[in-house]
């Protein structure tokens, strides 16, 4: 399959702009200072911002497609947009946008997928889609087979991470063995990681973009702004171009070729996986000990006991009769529960006794 819009040869392949284009001015300084720092491949901005709540920010429209035909011709920077419907693609195609992407929201639901891949037909230009919003890996892989069957030759996947309620780490925890799980069925798509909606946040974004390049991933897509404290939409989790060059830039970067890999490398392979998944069970145990202590808090303003017996055996109960479908031993599980719920009642604890 032809990915010419990846250069393999200069992976990373970097996506980075501001999450929203919000006015002309500061999409072109947005783009200018990203060229400058030569790293970035693709410039992006939201167009169109699907929201939660009709009241927020939801994107310029429309008369932000020329300032990103504007970039084209400043910089010759290709440039990427989010499309969530079919009218939305026929805009981009009028104002020669190089590349769009299909966001996590629209991902979801089927009849707007294909609708997309409708107004595509015929059409040569290179669309990359997003996870869904929950770990469907079967929804993400059916939005790119429903291009293909449209006709589509370069699509790419991203990873931006997947919601989750009791999550207090990541804005999006990111589940790593589900994208690992994407490439190892459809190892012709390139894979693209987007720290900045898996994070939510500055401070861990060097952190979880080094894991993707860990993971041979081809690229990032990189929210980048250049006030972002004053961004009016997704604030905390982007980055001025400067740090975003310097980030880049001090990332260390594995060559894989897998053909080059002798039988003996197998077990490093197979560690490293487990490394990952292992960094995945800590994170979602930090998740679980942060609610258990609130509610440790409401059990103290209740003056209620720590140990609730009624509900504590109705899990070990639930979680050994699930033992058998998960291919674990019931002794294993029983040990794991008994664990985990005696570190909950110990940080419960620490919350009571807390004057």
């Amino acid at each position: 399959m032809d990915q010419s819009w990846i250069s393999k040869d200069k992976k990373p392949i970097v996506i980075a702009g501001p999450c929203s284009a919000e006015t002309e001015e500061q999409v072109i300084q947005s783009c200018t200072r990203l060229f400058r720092t030569g790293k970035v491949n693709i410039f992006r901005a939201g167009i169109w911002k699907p929201r939660t709540r009709p009241n927020s920010f939801e994107g310029v429209g429309a008369k932000g497609l020329p300032w990103m035909k504007k970039v084209k011709d400043l910089l010759g920077l290709p440039v990427t947009v989010e499309v969530a419907k079919a009218s939305h693609v026929e805009l981009c195609l009028e104002f020669g946008i190089d590349i769009l992407w299909i966001g996590a929201r629209t991902t979801v639901n089927p009849f707007a997928v294909q609708e997309i891949a409708d107004a595509l037909k015929g059409v040569d230009i290179p669309i990359m889609v997003k996870n869904p919003i929950n770990p469907d890996l079967a929804l993400w892989m059916g939005g790119v087979e429903r291009l293909q069957k449209a006709g589509l030759k370069e699509i790419g996947a991203i990873h931006r991470g997947f919601s989750n309620l009791g999550e207090k780490v990541y804005r999006n925890r990111p589940q790593w063995q589900i994208p690992i799980d994407f490439k190892r069925l459809m190892p012709e798509i390139p894979m693209i990681c987007d720290p900045s909606h898996i994070c939510g946040r500055r401070d861990i974004l060097q952190e979880v973009s080094q894991k993707a390049m860990d993971l041979n991933f081809d690229g990032l897509m990189i929210e980048s702004h250049i006030d972002p404290d004053n961004a009016w939409s997704d604030a905390k989790q982007q980055i001025t171009p400067e740090v975003l060059g310097k980030m880049i830039t001090d990332m260390e970067l594995r060559e894989y070729n897998p053909d080059n890999i002798p039988d003996e490398d197998k077990l490093a392979q197979l560690r490293s996986q487990i490394d990952h998944v292992d960094d995945e069970l800590i994170n979602i145990l930090s998740s679980r000990m942060s609610i258990a202590r609130e509610i440790g808090e409401y059990k103290k303003d209740n003056n209620m006991t720590i140990l609730q017996s009624d509900r504590w055996n109705a899990i070990l109960e639930k979680y050994q009769e699930k033992a058998a479908s998960t291919k674990l031993s019931e002794g294993f599980i029983s040990k794991f529960i008994k664990a985990v719920h005696d570190e909950s009642i110990d940080q419960q604890e620490s919350i009571i006794r807390k004057k």
